[in-house]
Formats: structure tokens, C-alpha cells, sequence
């Protein structure tokens, strides 16, 4: 006879898999449309020549390239501006600190698309259209990821700052080489969503980008329906292709990903 418990327990992963089924159904349906021709979207036939048409008539790898650059770039220094404002946040006292702290975290609230008009004059203004820098600038910094890592370093003691500082550790050093060193979790996850956020990026590269060369990823595949409208099959295909980065970036790190989240959550 079933225990209680066992029951409860096989319920509730039969209901897990199957919303997970529901959530990546449109994946699934991606990849298979992929391997089809354009009369046979509703047949079993795989069809590899959508990919082959994707590899070898459009400039699939510089996009990427370009989505890999952007995504790379901002991500590595979100982590540096990141991890700054944290310990700035966390080890220091100042006048008005929690004021610049609740400012910070005020970001979060607004929407990203109500600030695309102004970011793009004053990109505009620098010059910086159709540069990877004009693409990157906008996610240098993150309310979030601060937010993270300040919880993350809140749960060392500061007694342990005050026992470097007395070993004769400078502020600096002590960031640099114990702070950071520990905080490997937090990073991980900082760099990993803030790549993944940035790669799967539409609107802004679409605003500030008007050359083939310095198109992304996302923006590639928009270009690509429209040049090739019926055939599904090749922009499905492109779609996977582009989707492979980002899906293998989740599943290599995603336990480094919620370590990291469950991190930040031990002190507010």
C-alpha cells in the first residue's frame, strides 16, 4: 500500500513535470518546425537544410558574435560596479547612505522601456550609435545585482573586517583579496543572469544599431522573418541555433545560480 506521504510526493512531481512540459512546449515546437520543410510544418519529416540555409546564407556567427561581446562585456563589468556599491553599501558608514541605498533599489520599480527615449539621445549624444559600447552602456550597472550582492556580504561579520584591518589590511585589499574571494556564489550568479538577460536583449540593440554589422542575435532573427516571411523553418532554425548559448549557460550553472540566490537571502 502507497504511503500518504509517497502519494503526496508523486503527485506533486507528476504536476512539476508537467507545467515544466507546458513551459518548454514552445521550445519543443521551435525545434521541430526547425527540421521541416515549409509544406511539411505539420508533418514528422526532418529536414536539415533549414540549417544549413541559416549557416551558409546569413551572417548567423557574426551576430552572435556581436550577442556575445555585449552580453560578455556587460556582465563583467556589472560585477565590478556591482560588487563596488555592495561593499560600499555593507561595510561603510556615511551620511545619507540609506537614502543612496533606497535610490538603488528604486530602480527596480521602473521600467526599463520608459527610459529607452532618453537613453538613446544621450547615447546619441556621445556618439556611440553602432558601437558595442552605445549596446553595453545601459547594463553596466543593475539595482538588482547590487541588491544581491549587499545581501551576500551582509552576512559576514564585520568583526572579520576589523580583524583584517588590524593584521594591517587595507580596505582595498581586504575587497580584493578575502571579500571577493569567498563570494564566488553571488558573482557566479551576477555574471550568468546578467549574461543571459543581456544575450536574449531585443529593443535597445534594435534602436541603436542601423548596420547589418553590429546586429545582434535577436535582432538577426526579426531581420530574418521578414527577408524570408514563409519559410518558418529557416527562422525556426536560427532560433535554436541562437537559443543554444544561453540554454547551456542555465544548465551548467544553475545550482551555482540558486546557491547563490539562497546566499544573498541568509541576513537583510
Amino acid at each position: 500500500m502507497i504511503n500518504k506521504r509517497k502519494l503526496q510526493s508523486l503527485i506533486y512531481q507528476l504536476f512539476c513535470m508537467f507545467v515544466g512540459l507546458a513551459v518548454i512546449s514552445p521550445i519543443i515546437y521551435c525545434v521541430l518546425v526547425s527540421f521541416m520543410q515549409p509544406s511539411e510544418i505539420l508533418t514528422k519529416e526532418v529536414y536539415l537544410v533549414n540549417y544549413i540555409k541559416v549557416v551558409t546564407q546569413t551572417d548567423i556567427f557574426r551576430f552572435m558574435l556581436n550577442s556575445f561581446i555585449v552580453a560578455f562585456v556587460s556582465s563583467v563589468v556589472r560585477i565590478i560596479t556591482s560588487s563596488c556599491a555592495a561593499y560600499s553599501f555593507a561595510f561603510f558608514e556615511y551620511p545619507g547612505k540609506k537614502f543612496l541605498f533606497y535610490l538603488t533599489i528604486g530602480t527596480m520599480i521602473i521600467p526599463t522601456d520608459v527610459l529607452l527615449v532618453q537613453n538613446y539621445f544621450t547615447v546619441s549624444g556621445m556618439n556611440l550609435i553602432n558601437t558595442y559600447t552605445g549596446m553595453m552602456v545601459i547594463f553596466f550597472v543593475s539595482g538588482m545585482n547590487i541588491f544581491v550582492i549587499r545581501q551576500y556580504f551582509l552576512s559576514y561579520s564585520l568583526s572579520l573586517k576589523e580583524a583584517a584591518h588590524i593584521d594591517g589590511c587595507g580596505n582595498l585589499q581586504f575587497f580584493l583579496q578575502i571579500l571577493l574571494p569567498t563570494t564566488t556564489p553571488a558573482l557566479v550568479t551576477v555574471f550568468i543572469s546578467s549574461f543571459v538577460g543581456t544575450w536574449n536583449t531585443y529593443l535597445w540593440p534594435l534602436i541603436v544599431t542601423n548596420v547589418n554589422e553590429m546586429r545582434t542575435a535577436q535582432v538577426a532573427i526579426t531581420m530574418l522573418n521578414t527577408e524570408a516571411s514563409s519559410d518558418f523553418g529557416v527562422v525556426m532554425a536560427a532560433a535554436t541555433i541562437i537559443l543554444i548559448p544561453s540554454v547551456l549557460v542555465l544548465a551548467l550553472f544553475q545550482r551555482k545560480i540558486v546557491g547563490g540566490m539562497m546566499g544573498g537571502a541568509v541576513k537583510g
